[in-house]
């Protein structure tokens, strides 16, 4: 039986043209598909975002997301791959204050009221800093007794009136965001 089989295998090696051919063998490239993860697979805050519902309400195409957890704040900032910005960070702090502390204490000066988003709410557009351009920022005090902020920050160069109407569109994706989830 195992003569038969040494016999076989030189038989088989030379029916398959392995014997005397030093030929390379051509073999294709492995292409690596592209794996986009789900923004929650990042953890933290980044459970209450979904790319495709970012997009949905702002336009943005974003594909990169990072969570930080730092006491009672939740962090959630997402990018566009190989580009800074823009960039859209979500905070999600656990509270006890009410609409009327947020009112007095947190909503910044000159900042507009929001309504029908949580308990109380506002926007309000930042000049560009070192590095960025303007930014659009949506804040309020959800109903799970936390403060929320959506900040929108723009590359260099864009049109301050641009950024006012992306926070017109953080508005909308502010009251789709369910921090209840979180």
């Amino acid at each position: 039986m195992r003569a038969r089989t040494w016999l076989a295998v030189p038989a088989v090696l030379l029916a398959a043209g392995c014997a005397d051919d030093a030929s390379p063998v051509a073999v294709p490239a492995a292409s690596r598909p592209a794996v986009v993860a789900a923004a929650a697979s990042s953890g933290g805050a980044c459970r209450l975002l979904d790319f495709a519902v970012i997009a949905e309400h702002t336009g943005g195409a974003f594909d990169v997301a990072a969570a930080t957890d730092r006491g009672d704040t939740h962090t959630c900032v997402v990018r566009a791959r190989g580009a800074a910005l823009p960039e859209l960070t979500l905070a999600v702090t656990d509270t006890s204050i009410d609409a009327t502390t947020f009112a007095a204490d947190v909503r910044p000066r000159g900042a507009a009221k929001v309504t029908k988003l949580g308990k109380t709410a506002y926007r309000r557009t930042l000049p560009k800093a070192a590095g960025t351009g303007p930014v659009a920022e949506v804040g309020w005090l959800a109903a799970g007794d936390q403060l929320v902020s959506l900040r929108w920050t723009s590359p260099r160069g864009t049109a301050p009136a641009e950024v006012e109407k992306t926070g017109g569109k953080l508005v909308a994706l502010a009251k789709v965001v369910d921090t209840r989830q979180r």
